[in-house]
């Protein structure tokens, strides 16, 4: 049976002009079984799902009921996945980076085309992908990294400019990590509209999701 999965995009701050692909392109399908919401009460109630999949949310998201169920759901032994602004919500929650593992700290002007280096894991999430993977995207910075955390994608900083917006070597972009007795996934991948309908970018993300519902 495909996994429950809500899929959550509500957004306080800036807003993607590519949610609504992200949604079409997320539900519907034969392997995932998706509730799209912007509702903080869903959250909630989030014990009905396999996962919670936080996809370009941005800003403070949440109440204290909707925090309080999603630490319990992931710490309780679910699965959560984030994708691209996630990592800029709930800024004022100080257990949000220990979910996520890592805080949105900037990033350069624009999308800009790079070469992505994937980690030799085996996660089902990458596997499918060549070891130099060509993409274009706006390419995140992280600050407040948590230790504990299995990278899987770097960005090769030099292959774009990341102006004040660089990391060390490896530039983090995707990783998987326990938290608690559940498992988080996170890409800050997928900006653009277009990536929604790259099928090498849509199977990194649907099997990210998968892997954090298992």
């Amino acid at each position: 049976m495909p996994p429950r999965v809500l899929l959550f995009t509500r957004t306080t701050d800036f807003r993607h002009d590519s949610i609504p692909s992200a949604i079409a392109a997320l539900t519907g399908r034969d392997d995932l079984r998706v509730t799209a919401s912007e509702d903080p009460a869903d959250i909630a109630a989030c014990d009905r799902f396999d996962a919670v999949a936080f996809v370009s949310t941005s800003g403070d998201v949440l109440g204290e009921r909707a925090r309080d169920a999603l630490r319990s759901f992931v710490e309780g032994g679910r699965g959560f996945a984030g994708v691209h602004a996630a990592a800029t919500t709930e800024p004022s929650w100080d257990w949000w980076p220990d979910l996520l593992g890592a805080r949105f700290a900037g990033h350069p002007e624009g999308v800009q085309p790079a070469t992505v280096d994937v980690v030799p894991t085996g996660h089902p999430s990458t596997a499918h992908l060549p070891a130099a993977w060509r993409f274009t995207d706006e390419w995140y910075a992280f600050s407040d990294v948590r230790p504990g955390s299995t990278l899987l994608l770097g960005v090769d900083e030099s292959t774009y400019a990341p102006a004040e917006f660089g990391m060390p070597s490896p530039h983090p972009q995707a990783w998987f990590r326990e938290v608690g007795a559940g498992r988080s996934w996170y890409t800050g991948l997928g900006h653009r509209e277009e990536a929604w309908s790259d099928a090498l970018f849509l199977t990194h993300v649907v099997d990210g999701i998968r892997w954090a519902a298992a």
